[in-house]
């Protein structure tokens, strides 16, 4: 317990997600619903970055269109219920089948290509989709659509503020556990391998491709339930999910948590959105200032705030740059350089799948 607690990469993460737990009783006790709407689209946005994070973090593969499955998602709830729909297992059906079959087409076009060429692909990819759903008239076209029946499991439904934040909140426990476990797996480690080194995966008989292509394909998926919960949330839809401002956003809270780490995209999203409403009343021109603060601290925190939190490990329990003698300041630049997940750099020894 007392290693634990003096493990800030371990504890603050923690400490977060029993913070956002209490979150509806405090929200009820002050009268302020405002803040369970806020910290469910917190939740919401962490699930979407987290899902970005396997294809971004794990396998190296800069998506710019991952707005395409978040909007997708959300339509797969909205279309379905102006028809009458509210079966929430039908919903969950339909954003998992065609956000798997859409992630399926859109990257094995896509993982033709490496670098530029891949953004571009994939930015293509969810500029279509935008402009696919613009075109809908029929059902609200630029200006979107309510959704007439939220989804319902079993009598539970997610139209309802404290049900869609409990239903969010277990959903990204159960998608941080998930990773944890994919992170260790033969899968995790032949998809970072394959990041780091594809002539050599492919070397141990694997096929690199197809190891990025399911990730990507996993990562759409779980891209799309969270836009499922965000119609839900909302109570409405619009082409404009699918912008790719969008798809910017949910990089840049994988970037500012730490890319490769399990709970960096949450620490993104709370950092990003949190921010975000807090200049938000002080200033109309709120993004002039967000700016310049996203790019201070991803140039002063290399590694995101998970990185951040691993080097106060080793502040607290000792790294093995403070377990001789003393530490010298030149010594400080080299730990920095390290900086970038431990979770990585010890994958790139032993990535091997077992």
């Amino acid at each position: 317990m007392n290693s634990f607690l003096l493990r800030p990469s371990a504890f603050v993460p923690a400490a977060v997600a029993a913070a956002l737990a209490v979150v509806p009783f405090a929200a009820d006790a002050t009268g302020q619903p405002f803040w369970l709407s806020f910290f469910a689209r917190i939740l919401i946005y962490a699930i979407a970055a987290s899902a970005l994070n396997l294809a971004l973090g794990f396998g190296g593969l800069v998506s710019f269109g991952h707005a395409l499955f978040l909007g997708l998602g959300s339509y797969a709830v909205a279309l379905p219920a102006a028809h009458g729909v509210s079966d929430g297992w039908l919903h969950l059906l339909l954003v998992l089948g065609s956000c798997g079959l859409l992630a399926l087409l859109v990257g094995a076009i896509s993982l033709r290509t490496s670098g530029m060429s891949f953004i571009m692909i994939t930015l293509a990819f969810a500029q279509m989709g935008y402009f696919l759903f613009v075109s809908l008239k029929a059902y609200g076209g630029d200006d979107g659509m309510a959704v007439s029946a939220t989804s319902r499991f079993l009598g539970l439904d997610l139209g309802s503020a404290g049900p869609l934040y409990a239903v969010s909140w277990l959903v990204l426990l159960l998608l941080s556990w998930w990773m944890t476990r994919l992170r260790s797996s033969a899968f995790g480690m032949a998809l970072r391998g394959a990041r780091q080194n594809s002539r050599r995966v492919q070397a141990m008989g694997l096929q690199p491709q197809r190891i990025k292509l399911a990730a990507f394909v996993l990562s759409g998926m779980v891209c799309g339930v969270a836009g499922m919960l965000l119609a839900n949330m909302n109570a409405y839809v619009s082409p404009s999910t699918l912008a790719w401002t969008v798809s910017g956003e949910l990089i840049v809270m994988v970037v500012l948590g730490g890319m490769g780490t399990v709970y960096g995209p949450l620490l993104g999203a709370l950092v990003f959105l949190g921010l975000e409403e807090v200049l938000k009343g002080y200033t109309e021109h709120w993004m002039i200032v967000m700016g310049p603060l996203i790019v201070l601290m991803a140039l002063l925190g290399r590694g995101g705030l998970m990185g951040l939190l691993e080097r106060l490990d080793q502040l607290f329990v000792g790294g093995r740059d403070a377990a001789g003698d003393g530490v010298s300041a030149g010594n400080d630049g080299a730990a920095d350089k390290t900086a970038a997940p431990a979770e990585d750099q010890a994958g790139e020894a032993s990535w091997q799948p077992r």
